[in-house]
C-alpha cells in the first residue's frame, strides 16, 4: 500500500474561504435569490478566525438552498467559481501538489464544499480525487434537501477519508494531511505527516505541543511566521532594524520606486563587506517587501544559525555543486511572485582584485530571468567597507562621530536578450556598475594599505 496527500480547502490552499466566491457565482447566474441569513458576517468570522460551529451550521443548511433542484443547474456556476478561486489558490500549494505527485502519490482534495460544486476546482488544479459533501438526488433527478454519506467535516471526514482509502488501497500512515482548522484534527492525527496550514490559534497550540510542521502556502517552503500574528519573521527583523540602531553608519538609498510593488523580481547587488546584508535590508524595509537571500551553505551549516536564516527566508547555495538545488528553489519563489536577492559576485573579491572596475559574476541570476522572465533589478552598493572592511573581524561600531555614509542606487529593470547567460551576466554585472559612482568606473592602482584593507586577515 502506498501513501497519498490529502488537503483541505478553505484558508490552507487559498487564504480565505471558497463560500463567497461560490456564493457569488450562482448569484450573478441566477441560480440562487436569496441569501442564507447571516451570511455575510459568518463568512467574514470564517477569514478571520477559521471555522466556527455557526459556519458549519451554515455549510449544513446550504442544503435547502439546492432542494428542489437538479444538479445540473449548478454546473455553469461551479465552473465559474473555480475560475475565480483557482486565481487565489496559494502558488506554493500548487507547487507542492505537483512535487506530491512527481513523487507518485495521488493527491486528494477533501472539503465540507458540496461535491457538484467544487469538482470542477478540483480538475483546474489538477487533483487526482475529490472527497466532499454529496448531496441527496431523488427520483426525479433532484436535490432533495438531504445529504448522502458523511457530511465531511471533523469526524465525517476522517470517516469519507478512511472509506476513500480503504476503497483505492492507501495507506493513511504513509500519507500527508494539510489543513488550518482544530476540527480537522482526526485527520491531521491519523496521517504519518501531519502539517498545520495556517493555523487557527488551538489548532497552532496544538501543533507546536506535538511538533507538526506549521507551514504557510503564501510564502517559500521553509520561511517562518509568527503564530497568531500571520506575518513573516522577517518583517519583525525589519522592524528590529530601523536605522537608529546603526549609528556608526549613514544610509543614503535611492530608486527604491524600480522595484516592484508587487510580483517576482530578482534584485542583484555588488558585494564589498560583510555590512551588504544591513544595508541590503535597509533597502528591503523602503520597499515594503520581504525576499528570498541566496547565500553561502556554511551560513546554513551553523547549528542554530541556519535555522534562523532558512526561517528568514534564506535559500542556502552549495558552492561545491552546482547549485541546482538553490537554483531550483529560487525559481519555485519568483514563480510564487516574491523577490529573490543574490550578488552575482558570489564574495567579495580580495586583495587588488576588490579595486577591480569592471565586476565579474555567476550566471545564476541571468539563468532565474530566463526561465522565470523576473525582471533583474540592478543594485549598487559603496561605502559599506568603510563601516565593515574585509580585513576586520568586526565593524567599527565606535565610529558614531563622524559615521562613514552607504550609498545605495536601485536602478531600473536590466534589459536581457535571453540568449546567453554569460553575456546576461555582463549585462547585469555592467547595470550594477552604472549604480555606482563615478570613481567605481576609475582604473587606478591601489594603495598598500587599500589593498590590506581588502584583505581578510591582515
Amino acid at each position: 500500500m502506498s501513501g497519498a496527500a490529502i488537503f483541505d480547502l478553505d484558508r490552507t490552499l487559498l487564504q480565505g474561504g471558497t463560500g463567497p466566491l461560490l456564493s457569488r457565482a450562482m448569484y450573478d447566474l441566477g441560480v440562487v435569490t436569496r441569501k442564507l441569513p447571516g451570511e455575510k458576517l459568518l463568512y467574514g468570522m470564517f477569514d478571520l478566525i477559521g471555522e466556527t460551529l455557526p459556519s458549519i451550521f451554515l455549510a449544513r443548511q446550504a442544503t435547502l438552498v439546492a432542494k428542489g433542484r437538479e444538479m445540473a443547474t449548478f454546473d455553469e456556476a461551479a465552473v465559474a467559481a473555480a475560475e475565480a478561486i483557482a486565481e487565489v489558490v496559494h502558488p506554493f500549494a500548487l507547487a507542492l501538489i505537483e512535487q506530491h505527485q512527481a513523487a507518485g502519490r495521488p493527491v486528494v482534495l477533501a472539503t465540507t464544499t458540496p461535491y457538484h460544486l467544487i469538482k470542477p476546482l478540483a480538475d483546474r488544479l489538477g487533483f487526482d480525487h475529490v472527497i466532499a459533501t454529496r448531496y441527496t438526488i431523488n427520483d426525479e433527478g433532484r436535490f432533495d434537501g438531504s445529504i448522502t454519506g458523511n457530511f465531511v467535516w471533523s469526524r465525517g471526514k476522517i470517516a469519507a477519508v478512511r472509506e476513500w482509502a480503504e476503497r483505492e488501497g492507501i495507506d493513511l500512515a504513509e500519507s500527508f494531511a494539510y489543513s488550518d482548522s482544530i476540527y480537522d484534527l482526526p485527520l491531521l492525527s491519523a496521517v504519518g505527516s501531519p502539517n498545520a496550514v495556517n493555523p487557527d490559534p488551538r489548532l497552532t497550540l496544538y501543533a507546536v505541543a506535538r511538533g507538526w510542521p506549521i507551514v504557510h502556502f503564501d510564502v517559500s517552503p521553509g520561511v517562518f511566521k509568527v503564530p497568531v500574528l500571520g506575518i513573516e519573521l522577517q518583517r519583525l527583523l525589519f522592524l528590529a532594524s530601523p536605522p537608529l540602531l546603526t549609528p556608526y553608519a549613514r544610509f543614503d538609498i535611492a530608486g527604491i520606486e524600480n522595484i516592484p510593488r508587487t510580483g517576482p523580481a530578482i534584485l542583484v547587488a555588488n558585494h564589498r563587506s560583510y555590512f551588504d546584508l544591513q544595508t541590503m535590508i535597509q533597502v528591503l524595509r523602503a520597499s515594503g517587501r520581504t525576499a528570498r537571500g541566496l547565500g553561502k551553505k556554511e551560513i546554513f551549516d551553523v547549528p542554530g544559525l541556519g535555522a534562523i536564516a532558512t526561517a528568514l527566508g534564506g535559500i542556502a547555495v552549495d558552492r561545491g555543486t552546482s547549485g541546482q538545488d538553490s537554483f531550483e528553489n529560487a525559481a519555485v519563489a519568483l514563480e510564487g511572485g516574491e523577490l529573490v536577492a543574490l550578488m552575482p559576485q558570489g564574495t567579495i573579491p580580495r586583495g587588488e582584485k576588490f579595486y577591480d572596475p569592471v565586476l565579474k559574476g555567476k550566471t545564476g541570476a541571468a539563468r532565474l530571468a530566463a526561465i522565470t522572465r523576473a525582471p533583474v533589478i540592478p543594485i549598487g552598493i559603496w561605502g559599506s567597507e568603510q563601516v565593515w572592511p574585509r580585513s576586520a573581524a568586526v565593524p567599527n561600531v565606535l565610529n558614531v562621530t563622524n559615521p562613514p555614509k552607504v550609498r545605495v542606487r536601485v536602478g531600473e529593470p536590466v534589459e536581457l536578450k535571453y540568449r546567453s547567460p554569460a553575456a546576461d551576466t555582463k549585462r547585469i554585472m555592467a547595470a550594477i556598475v552604472d549604480c555606482l559612482p563615478p570613481q567605481a568606473r576609475e582604473h587606478r592602482v591601489p594603495t598598500e594599505e587599500e589593498i590590506r584593507l581588502a584583505t581578510p586577515g591582515s
